[in-house]
């Protein structure tokens, strides 16, 4: 007769798992503190140092965090988030291409709920985020950082907080791609910067149709420029970059 090994989960997960469900579930609410050490160990019939393990588990997910000598519930945030999935997509090597053709679809989406949704507070942001990269791209630098943002303000912008958090991580990942791109094709940063106007003229007039299309020509320009830079599209994201 077969009999498969027992996948037993470490003590430390059980009580984060567990914790963590009661949290998601609302049992206990944002801004809550959570029992003691000493109280957790208790009910849960466990030693202190697994409860320190389990708890240091949920900090690091973003679901707990300390205040003074307490620790209270807290709600994970989009940057916290983004950075997680973006590691683990690495991890799985996701490729250039992956990562570009979920872009192509999710990019163009913000813009057009952005048209629709934009604040003057945020077409306000978007300016200034323009003014920014417009000073980089003068000096000579790369405009990868303020590039990034700039798609950040256009999801925020959509008021749609699943987009935001689905969008996040692949938008980081193109950092690579524009690293790359930048030094193989100087002209790439004026080039940017004329699409990113051109968004900004679209938001402005509240024009999903031209957000869309420009947001879509940018992201045609960006795989071009990988070609152009010699990434191999097929090729995973490497760590680090």
């Amino acid at each position: 007769m077969d009999i498969e090994k027992l996948q037993l989960q470490p003590a430390y997960r059980v009580v984060s798992d567990d914790l963590r469900q009661r949290i998601v579930r609302g049992e206990v609410l944002q801004g809550d503190a959570i029992p003691t050490e000493g109280e957790l160990a208790a009910s849960y019939g466990v030693h202190r140092s697994t409860i320190r393990e389990g708890l240091r588990q949920l900090e690091q997910d973003g679901l707990l965090r300390r205040e003074g000598k307490k620790l209270v519930v807290s709600i994970p945030r989009h940057s916290d988030l983004a950075n997680a999935a973006e590691r683990a997509l690495r991890m799985h090597q996701v490729t250039f291409r992956d990562v570009w053709e979920v872009a192509s679809s999710l990019e163009p989406l913000c813009a057009q709920l952005a048209a629709e949704r934009i604040t003057p507070d945020e077409l306000a942001a978007v300016a200034r985020n323009l003014e920014r990269t417009a000073a980089t791209v003068a000096a000579g630098q790369t405009a990868v950082t303020s590039t990034i943002e700039f798609q950040a303000l256009v999801a925020e912008a959509t008021h749609n907080q699943a987009l935001q958090l689905a969008r996040a991580p692949v938008s980081q990942l193109m950092r690579a791609g524009y690293a790359a791109i930048a030094p193989a094709l100087p002209q790439s940063g004026e080039r940017l910067l004329e699409a990113h106007r051109h968004v900004l003229d679209a938001l402005q007039r509240h024009d999903a149709e031209a957000a869309v299309q420009w947001t879509r020509k940018h992201l045609v320009d960006y795989r071009r420029g990988c070609e152009y830079a010699g990434l191999d599209l097929d090729a995973p994201i490497p760590l680090g970059v």
